[in-house]
Order: structure tokens, then sequence, then C-alpha cells
């Protein structure tokens, strides 16, 4: 049971809570000079100008101190994550650790009370400091409360600079078109930034377009504690209309030199300045004993909190024959439903899945259709789509997004590195990926989907050869935890099929993570090809038979992870050529040449792939043109293959 005070369930603070707010306020202010000036960096200014904010929320919204994990609390989400020392100060006065590692180990190397706030630190839901994605996080939670039936509340607190970031009218606009009541935004409005007064920087008009967007507004003194609760408490139990708080505050509130001194946004209060500071706070400066306790070295962290992931039947597999002539971004559809069909209705079990106006095009319609309560159209709008979705994902839930592989991937990278921070769950589907996208030209070809995810370190990037194999990798994708990024093309392809004609993917087939296929024996020379690249490499493998030229053929799915075994096979080989729709200088080849000489192989190595930008065309066209379609490559093979067979004579 929560603490009965806990939800905003009386209409006023009482007297004993706002005179414990008010102590409370005043020492976190001499905490949040302390963690800086010991720390020699940070963000005091609008630490203090949000702590009021802060200790509100913290002290009575339904979160366990002692359970700070239970899925049905009240989420918190600080966007503006420099103001860490204002979080970190308010969880430990309300219980959630000590404060004192915190006010020495504030940004020491080591330490769990990063500059920004890190979930890792017990009471913080996300890993923020990009400013403009806590609403679309606050989102994310929102949906998990209505879609688990938790109903909990979702708190966002904001700056107010980062109302200048696009993506923050992505997240209200969803927010209003699916009735998420459940969720309210705080902004703490000292006006200032870093480069000087937010309306000179960037004039903006903040309550207005929040008001236009349809949500209502209440303006408040952001230090009068009687306000700040009376507004929350109104915002909380208005089920018709979300609210935004706008705060009025002070930068540096409670020292006199730093109150509205925009300079102390991210500086802190240099030695001979703090006796000062804490004693217009009325805080006793042990400043030199926890300068004494850092040369120690940092606190521990914190001991980690396991993500737990649900449990998803995979479903029966959907066979591809010969003669069906398919794309994989149909399989991967039909994959989906079959994978909802198993699981949804099972107690527990909850899917959701996302689409950014392209519910046709990705093949997501027939879900969205048979599932509307768990389908998300947001329209254009990828950015806070990429971060809601991933957010979503972090709760016991399963997060699907698909997208064009230029706006899931491209557009959003910012968005997919902070969910590889967050360690997030997200599905990501890309379809119309590679110039196999065709037509529509170069601003729509995506050709470093794998350069920037593997660019991460949590990310993992599979790109399915034929329809069936897109069956199998997607039923695997949804069943594991992680995030993954399933990578196709837009165009129709031959099922691949073996030596005797059937299909390779087929009943048989066991999907293995990582590891390779030889779709054909041979010598000497091995073609790797990437993705729905392989169709193109068995066109070449078969012109290089018809000239008694008998080369491996291998298809790689899985570009992030290779198992020794396989490299181990390649470099059986004399050559390894690579073939990708994709650029060739941070792709496939790129990825497995180098892991070949770290595994101590050394072979002849060619890669081939997409060397410029294309033009529009129809994709064997474009291939042509960029010498990767099957004529270019046999021809391309069998002068390796010579090279090495007269270097072998």
């Amino acid at each position: 049971m929560y603490d009965d005070w806990r939800g905003f369930k009386e209409k006023q603070l009482s007297s004993e809570w706002l005179n414990k707010l008010k102590e409370t306020a005043r020492i976190a202010r001499g905490n949040i000079l302390k963690m800086t000036t010991v720390a020699g960096s940070g963000h005091p200014g609008g630490s203090m100008s949000s702590v009021d904010m802060f200790l509100t929320l913290y002290n009575m919204a339904r979160v366990d101190p002692e359970n700070p994990y239970r899925d049905d609390r009240d989420r918190i989400i600080v966007s503006h994550g420099h103001t860490s020392p204002g979080v970190y100060a308010s969880l430990a006065a309300v219980g959630f650790f000590d404060i004192t590692p915190a006010l020495h180990g504030f940004r020491q190397g080591g330490s769990p009370f990063e500059g920004h706030v890190e979930k890792s630190v017990p009471g913080v839901e996300w890993d923020t400091g990009n400013l403009g994605q806590g609403l679309s996080v606050g989102v994310g939670k929102a949906l998990y409360a209505r879609l688990s039936g938790h109903g909990f509340h979702t708190y966002v607190v904001m700056g107010d600079g980062e109302q200048q970031k696009g993506q923050i009218s992505e997240a209200r606009r969803l927010v209003v078109k699916y009735g998420l009541n459940n969720i309210t935004a705080a902004i703490d409005y000292n006006r200032l930034q870093i480069s000087g007064k937010i309306g000179e920087v960037m004039p903006q008009n903040i309550k207005e377009e929040w008001l236009a967007d349809g949500w209502k507004v209440l303006e408040i003194d952001g230090h009068d504690l009687n306000q700040i609760y009376e507004a929350f408490y109104r915002a909380t139990h208005d089920d018709k209309h979300p609210y935004m708080i706008l705060a009025r505050t002070v930068m540096g509130k409670g020292v006199s030199f730093m109150e509205n001194d925009e300079g102390f946004h991210g500086a802190a209060v240099k030695m001979d300045k703090i006796s000062q500071a804490l004693e217009e706070l009325g805080v006793d400066n042990d400043i030199e004993s926890l300068m004494e306790k850092r040369k120690a070295g940092p606190p521990p962290r914190f001991k980690n909190h396991p993500q737990a992931y649900p449990e998803v039947l995979p479903g029966e597999p959907i066979i591809y024959g010969v003669d069906d002539l398919s794309d994989n971004r149909g399989a991967w559809g039909k994959a989906l439903l079959s994978v909802a069909d198993a699981n949804l209705g099972c107690e527990g079990f909850r899917l959701a899945v996302f689409d950014n106006d392209l519910a046709g095009s990705v093949k997501t319609a027939a879900f969205a259709k048979k599932y509307p309560d768990n389908f998300f159209q947001c329209g254009i709008s990828e950015h806070s789509t990429a971060t809601t979705a991933g957010a979503l994902s972090a709760e016991k839930i399963i997060s699907v997004w698909a997208d064009f592989g230029v706006f899931g991937v491209d557009e959003t990278y910012n968005q997919a590195r902070l969910n590889d921070i967050n360690k997030t769950n997200l599905k990501l589907f890309c379809t119309h990926s590679g110039v196999n996208v065709g037509e529509d030209g170069k601003t729509h070809h995506c050709i470093d989907y794998f350069g920037l995810l593997n660019s991460t370190f949590g990310w993992k990037v599979i790109t399915p050869a034929d329809p069936n194999q897109t069956d199998r990798v997607t039923r695997y994708v949804l069943t594991q935890p992680g995030n993954f990024a399933v990578i196709m093309g837009r165009s129709k392809i031959p099922t691949v099929t073996d030596e005797n004609g059937r299909p390779y993917f087929g009943e048989d087939y066991q999907y293995r993570y990582g590891r390779m296929e030889t779709v054909r024996e041979g010598e000497n020379v091995a073609l790797v090809a990437a993705g729905n690249m392989l169709p193109v490499a068995l066109q070449a493998w078969t012109k290089l038979e018809m000239e008694d030229i008998r080369i491996t053929l291998v298809s790689v799915s899985d570009w992030s992870d290779f198992h020794e075994d396989d490299l181990k096979m390649l470099a059986s080989h004399a050559h390894v050529i690579t073939l990708e729709d994709h650029n060739v200088k941070t792709g496939l080849g790129t990825a497995l040449a180098a892991a070949m000489i770290i595994a101590g192989y050394t072979v002849g190595f060619t890669k081939l792939g997409i060397d410029n930008y294309a033009a529009s065309g129809k994709p064997d066209e474009l291939y042509r043109m960029l010498g990767i379609d099957a004529g270019t490559v046999a021809t391309r093979v069998g002068a390796v293959v010579a090279k090495n067979l007269k270097i072998g004579c």
C-alpha cells in the first residue's frame, strides 16, 4: 500500500506538510550547491528553480522509496536532465537513498550520480539530457498505464528553453489525440537559458502553443508550494484534459548573487563564494570534508534492477513456396498478425504497434484493422514516435514501430541512441531500405542503416533474405529482449531455394541469430550476400556455374554479431567478396573484414555495395548502374577467381 497522502488526495497541503516541504527545500538547495561545487561543474541554477516542483512530486505522487520499481507506481520523468542535482537532492530527501554519496560523488568517474539523470539511480525513470524528449517518454508511460490497466499518472517536468524543440509539439498532439489525460507536464519557467533570456534566444509563445494543441494551462508561482500542490491536484483529478503547469521560477532561487543569473545555468559556485551561498541558505558548510571523501574514490553503484521481458508465443510459421513472388515487408506484416493472434487474449500479454502514416506501405494495416486498440497512428511525427515507442518498450509490454528506413533510422538516430542508452526493448521494422526503394530516389534510399545503428552498443541489425526468412526473423525478434532493427527493401523478390529447388528457409529451417547460411557449397572464393541481395547473388552464382566456376555462396542476415565458426569457414577460402545494398564504406564488408582481422584471419577481400547516391529508377536499373546487378557481380567474381587461380599456379 502507498502512504495515505500519496496521489494528491487532498485539495490542499496541510500546514504540517507545507512547513516540512519548505524546510526540505532549503536543505535541498544547499545540497545542490555542495554537489556542484565539490564536483567543480554541473547545473545549479535550473536545479534550484525546479527543486520545489521536484520535492512536491516525489513526496506526493504515488511513488514508493521502499519499492521504487513496483509496476503501478506513478512515473516522474525529468526532461531537463541537467537538473540532476535537484533530482538527486529531492530523491534523497524522500528516502530513496542517502544523500552523502551524491554530495561527494556527483559527476565523479564511476559514480552512479552522473551529470544528467540516470535511471540506474532509484527513483529516476529515464536517462534524459537530450532536451525535448521527455514529453515523448511520458507519452509512452501514459500509454502503458492504459494498456496495463494500472491507471497510474505520469508527470513530466521540463525546462522552458527546451520548448523550442519541435519534438515536443509532436508529443503534445499525440496526447490529445488518444485522450491521455493521465499525463501532466510542468515547465520550469525561469525564462533563462545558456545564451541569455529565452525570449531573445528564440521568441516563443509557450502558453499559447500548448493551448492551441488542446491542453489546459495553469500558470503558477513555481516557488509557492501551496500553488504547486494545488495545480498538480487539479491536473491529477481532471480526467477530461491533459494539463501543462507553467511555473514561474527564479534561476538560482535562494542565493542572492545567483538569482536570475544565467551564468549559473551550467557553472558551479566557486570556492570563494560557496560560504556566502550556504550561509544565506542557513546550511552547514562541510565542503572540505566532502572534498576529502571524494579523494577516496566514487561511491558504489546501486544494484542493477533486472527488467522483465514478457513471454511471447512465436506462433506458427508461414511458409512461402517457390512460385510465391512476395516481398519481405508483406511477410513481416503477416508474421506480426500471426504473433498477435497467438498472444493477444492471453492473460497479462500487452502489445502496441506504432505507425507514421505508412500503414499500407509498411504492412501494419491488417493488424490495425483487427486490433485497433493496440495500434497507434502517430502521423508524420517520427522523432516523438521513436522515443515514445522506446519508452513504452522499457515496460512489461511488446512495443513495435514500423517505418521506412530513412525515417526509422536516419531521421531518428538521436532517439535510437537514447533508447540504446536506456536499454529499451524496441522492435523496429524498416521497409523501403537501400536503393531497392527504387523510384523514390536518393532522399529515400536508406543506405546507412547498419553504419548508424552499429555505432551504438546494443542495437542488433537483421536483414532477412526472403519472405520465408523474414517470417522466422519476425517471430524471433518479437520473442527476444533487446533493441532489434529488421531492415527490408520494397520490391517483390523470389523465394530462395536450395539446389534441389525447395525453399531454402522452408519448413525445416531454424533461424539462429548471429549465424551465416551456406546456401551453395564451393571452393576458393566465397561470395557473402547480405539480406535481400541474396537473390541477386544466386543469379550471379548460377551464371558462374554455367561457366564451370563454382564458388561458395553465403547468406548473412545478422550484421551486428559474427560467430567464430563462420569466420573460420570464410577464412578457409582464398578470397571473400561481400555484396550489400548499403553504403560500402560502413556496411557488412567493413564490419566483416574487421572481424576477420581481429580473429587473426587473413584473406583476399573485396567489397561490393553502394558507392554513391543513386538516382530514381527501378531497382534492377539502379543495381546495374551501381555495379551490383547479377551480371556485373558474376563478372567481378569471375575476375577474382581467375586471379586467384593464376596466383595458385
